[in-house]
């Protein structure tokens, strides 16, 4: 029996001081890709939920009004044709020649449809490139729990999540104190040219005023700054639970 107690006492002494085998610049790169994950996460779940949120956001008292003729209802109509298109991955810019406004126009102009079609290769870009990233992300969290130990992975998702609060954060105050500039700066990095500007009277502008935007990017922050927290709790759990369970083996491998 002592023999045996050794021998597990000893193989104890070599787990605590066997090297860690996952390189911390792996950790690293977890920690970046969780704002990306969670960001992604946040405009899934706004989509799916946009007609919802659609009519929220159009029926609020400070909403200003379309000086050129949409009723609410209108609104919501014409901004869900513009969802659909950007969420079902069989539709092509030829599904907008089906719509047209009570004026005979198409609903949108050249540079309008331009500039949708520039919005959906970058949505499915960011979909392809994050599901590349689960992936690894995924199979490096399985690496990093058996070589090194669940409390090492659970710090992680904590690191994760407190780089996505900071940058939600820096979100908000660019948001608050200069969407402006916020805006302008968000469409010069993600798109080319000039395609993003429009006139007053476009149905893009009559549709997505400034406040639109505005609060869409503060809902996401939010979604987003909520998912972290989430993820906060459960890295801090991982890691209570892990201490929990290696202080229980050792009273037990003591008896």
């Amino acid at each position: 029996m002592d023999r045996n107690e050794d021998e597990k006492n000893a193989m104890k002494d070599m787990e605590k001081t066997a090297p860690r085998w996952f390189p911390p610049q792996l950790k690293t790169l977890m920690i970046v890709i969780v704002p990306f994950l969670l960001i992604l996460l946040a405009v899934r779940l706004i989509l799916a939920t946009a007609s919802f949120l659609v009519s929220l956001e159009y029926e609020r008292a400070i909403f200003p009004e379309d000086p050129y003729g949409f009723s609410t209802e209108d609104r919501i109509y014409w901004s869900m044709v513009d969802i659909e298109y950007l969420i079902d991955n069989s539709l092509t810019i030829d599904y907008f020649d089906n719509y047209t406004l009570a004026t005979g126009e198409p609903m949108h102009n050249e540079r309008e449809l331009r500039h949708m079609e520039d919005v959906k290769n970058l949505s499915e870009g960011f979909w392809m490139t994050g599901r590349v990233l689960l992936i690894i992300f995924i199979i490096m969290s399985a690496l990093l729990w058996n070589l090194e130990s669940p409390s090492e992975f659970g710090r992680v998702l904590r690191g994760g999540a407190r780089a996505t609060f900071l940058l939600m954060l820096a979100v908000l105050l660019a948001v608050i104190l200069g969407f402006g500039d916020f805006f302008v700066g968000f469409h010069r990095i993600f798109f080319e040219g000039d395609t993003w500007l429009f006139k007053y009277s476009d149905t893009f502008i009559r549709l997505y005023p400034e406040l639109f935007w505005q609060d869409l990017f503060i809902l996401l922050a939010m979604l987003t700054a909520l998912s972290a927290g989430i993820l906060e709790f459960s890295g801090w759990k991982l890691r209570n639970l892990t201490s929990c369970y290696e202080f229980s083996s050792d009273d037990i491998g003591n008896m």
